[in-house]
């Protein structure tokens, strides 16, 4: 996964979030509305705020899963080849270190 899927992915999330905040507000402060025509609204409105819980829970177990395969990865290749992973970050903490020294 990369950083962009992951950086969209929580995005996405957030913004899922939020409507569903939203559509609760909504359903709350209608409650006291009557009408045939908005008990049918708040039974749809409700409905598909089911659907986007749901939704948003399978998306979050799906993000959690894949971080945590991602870091039983680099664990496993960390342990299996530790000298290059010492390489591999000083040569990342060596760049870094360049780029912040030019500044």
């Amino acid at each position: 996964m990369t950083e962009m899927d992951s950086n969209n992915k929580d995005k996405l999330v957030t913004d899922l979030r939020g409507v569903v905040a939203d559509a609760e507000e909504l359903l709350h402060e209608t409650a006291n509305v009557s009408g045939e025509k908005m008990s049918e609204l708040r039974a749809r409105l409700r409905e598909r705020l089911m659907t986007a819980r749901h939704k948003l829970a399978q998306a979050e177990e799906a993000a959690v899963e894949k971080a945590k395969a991602a870091a039983r990865v680099t664990d496993d290749y960390v342990h299996d080849h530790p000298w290059r992973a010492v390489g591999a970050a000083a040569a990342v903490g060596l760049i870094l270190g360049l780029l912040i020294g030019r500044r």
